[in-house]
């Protein structure tokens, strides 16, 4: 058995529950995105740039990007809105 209460009611924590699943997931996919765009960086430094290359490397750091920005502050947001939730009670 768990110490915590059932939140399944409250539409509040539903929503912050489905905002951590979705920043999380754009978390990972933009590490993911990150960490291939490295491998691309080095296997360009060792074997040589092509334009193609580089292409791929700025869009997988771009898109990286743009999922992280967001996802990593949403993140923060949810924990926040928990944590000051607990602390006063509710």
């Amino acid at each position: 058995m768990t110490d915590q209460p059932d939140y399944s009611n409250d539409p509040v924590r539903m929503r912050r529950a489905r905002i951590a699943r979705a920043a999380s997931t754009a978390q990972r996919i933009g590490y993911l995105l990150f960490a291939l765009a490295v491998v691309m960086f080095f296997i360009g430094f060792f074997a040589g740039f092509t334009d193609g290359l580089v292409t791929a490397i700025v869009i997988l750091m771009a898109i990286g990007s743009a999922l992280l920005a967001p996802a990593i502050v949403a993140g923060y947001a949810v924990k926040a809105a928990e944590r000051d939730d607990l602390e006063n009670g509710r």
